[in-house]
This record gives C-alpha cells, sequence and structure tokens, in this order.
C-alpha cells in the first residue's frame, strides 16, 4: 500500500534542544510543521544528569529541562511525532521528500537537527552508570564534582582541554591513557603535566567501573603488562570522539570529513532551503545554548525562505 503523502511548510529532525527551540519559533510563525525525532524528544540532554550552565536555572536536570522545552513547544501548537523512523530522504534545491514508517513527508523546507552521539566509552557498565558517573561532557556535568577525584579517558586535544577544565572542581584529575603519548597540542599538553591536580597513568586502559548506583571506583589494565587494579574515583568522563548523525543525508549535503554539515551563517547546507543546527553542525563549541541558537536562526531562515518562495508563486 502507498504511503499517505503529508505537505508541509518546515519539517524539523531531531528533537534536542536546536530542533525544539525551531519548532518554538516555526509555531509562533504560524508555519505548517512537524517536528520529528525518532528516538526521545531531548536529545543527549534528557541523559544529563544536572546541568548548571543554562541560564535561568542554577541546578536543572536534564530529564526536566527537555520536558519544559518539549511543554513549551507543545503549548504553542508545535507538531511533534516521536518514534516514526527516517527512512530515506531525497533533497534537493527545488524538492525536498522525507519518507518514514508511516508516510512520504514533502516539506518547502528542512532543519536537520540530528545532533552528534559521543563515542561511548567501551566497557560493560557504561550503560548502567551514565549520567551517575559516567558522562561526556565536562561542562555541562563537571560541577556535580566538587572535591571529588575525577577520572579523564582520551587522548586528544578534548580530553587535555576537559581535564585541565575539571581541576576547576575536582580534587584530582586522574587522566587514564592506554599509550604512553598524546596526541593533542605541546602547549597544553605541557599545562596538563604540570598541573598540580592532575595526574597521568600512561600505558592503562579503561576496563570497567565500580559502585553500588553511582561510581566509586574504576577498574584499569596496564596495556603492556595486562596487569589489571582497581583506582577510587567518583566519575569517569569520555572524550573518545563524537558520531554525527548525518548517514541519511551523505548523498545530498556536503559533509566534512568527520561528517559534520558545514553551513552559512544563516545555517544553510549547500541545498537551498535545507539548514543544519546544533550538534550536527560543524563549530568550534557544541553547548545547549549554541544548540538553542542554531535553532533560532535556522527557523527564522526557514520562514524567510517560505515567505520569499510564495513570492515567487
Amino acid at each position: 500500500m502507498d504511503k499517505k503523502i503529508k505537505e508541509l511548510d518546515l519539517m524539523i529532525i531531531g528533537a534536542g534542544p536546536a530542533g525544539l527551540t525551531s519548532a518554538i519559533y516555526a509555531a509562533r510563525a504560524k508555519l505548517n510543521t512537524l517536528l520529528l525525532e525518532n528516538e526521545i524528544v531531548g536529545g543527549q540532554v534528557r541523559s544529563s544528569y544536572t546541568i548548571e550552565n543554562y541560564p535561568g536555572f542554577k541546578f536543572i536536570e536534564g530529564g526536566a529541562l527537555s520536558d519544559l522545552m518539549q511543554e513549551q513547544a507543545l503549548a504553542l501548537g508545535a507538531n511533534i511525532e516521536e518514534f516514526d523512523l527516517v527512512e530515506k530522504v531525497y533533497l534537493s534545491d527545488e524538492d525536498k521528500e522525507v519518507i518514514t514508517g508511516s508516510y512520504v513527508y514533502k516539506p518547502k523546507t528542512l532543519i536537520i537537527a540530528t545532533g552528534a552521539t559521543p563515542r561511548k566509552l567501551p566497557i560493560p557498565s557504561e550503560a548502567k552508570f551514565s549520567g551517575k558517573g559516567v558522562h561526556y561532557c565536562a561542562v555541562c556535568d563537571g560541577a556535580v564534582y566538587e572535591g571529588k577525584v575525577i577520572g579523564v579517558v582520551g587522548g586528544g586535544n578534548s580530553a587535555l582541554e576537559e581535564a585541565l577544565f575539571l581541576t576547576k572542581f575536582a580534587s584530582k584529575v586522574i587522566m587514564i591513557r592506554r599509550y604512553d603519548y598524546f596526541k593533542g597540542e605541546k602547549a597544553t599538553l605541557q599545562e596538563v603535566i604540570n598541573h598540580p591536580k592532575i595526574e597521568i597513568m600512561y600505558n592503562y586502559d579503561l576496563v570497567d567501573v565500580n559502585g553500588d548506583g553511582f561510581v566509586q571506583s574504576a577498574t584499569v589494565a596496564n596495556t603492556k603488562t595486562g596487569e589489571q587494579k582497581e583506582i577510587a574515583l567518583d566519575a569517569v568522563f569520555g572524550y573518545i570522539g563524537t558520531e554525527p548523525k548525518t548517514e541519511l543525508f551523505k548523498e545530498y549535503v556536503n559533509l566534512t570529513t568527520q561528517g559534520y554539515i558545514p553551513t552559512d551563517e544563516n545555517m544553510q547546507t549547500n541545498i537551498k532551503g535545507v539548514y543544519a543546527a546544533g550538534d550536527v553542525r560543524e563549530k568550534s563549541y557544541r553547548q545547549i545554548t549554541t544548540a538553542v541558537a542554531d535553532g533560532t536562526i535556522a527557523a527564522l531562515a526557514a520562514e524567510k525562505c517560505i515567505v520569499e518562495k510564495g513570492r515567487r508563486v
């Protein structure tokens, strides 16, 4: 049976902070909009145990912030569809088509806000302690561990920079590095080496984390001898890379070598009327606040595109 066709002014794929913000602005502009999320509304933010750097809130759980954004979008009249998986897309300057398990959508404009997923630490208890001692964003979650011992796993600039950031809160930062070298910038590495709060465990790999409800220790293994030992710590932050969710769009949208989507200052991609916002976009900083800014700009640009297109008809 052929799927029903639905025409829209705007489709937003991805309901993290960027997508939800776009939906809020689109709803206020009275655009016929659908926000589509094939997992759960809120994106990575929902998995954050605490957030202390979002304006207006001294402290808020990630799930609570996600709920507030979703409630605001719905109250303004936004349409949100969860768990309708996008199967494929066809994108051009003139026509856009998004095929899901239920419908064929033909939006005039499209905002890609699918986000980027941190590479999870490859340990057995990752899911059990996610948000409860296993984290991937020092700016988001580091302040929770004031006076605690924090582990950092990774070997690039992100790991080095975040280790330095975490010294603002931690009594001690232990860098767990599987090799005897780092791939980061020499100046940053030197700062890490010289920092009195940072200890580097060269040639050690994280095997697992342990605890009763929250992380209390980590099991590490020497990569040369295989010897394992347990070290006391209260959290582990992983920086072993991120993976943007762009597989669906790579045939049409230009991507960087890392898989992110480059845009202009109005969030437009190489395709007219197709925008990217949030962590999926190529940029220097990936925070909730920058995602919200991207979503705002993308929605306003999409509205302008629709109005101009209407004038040409």
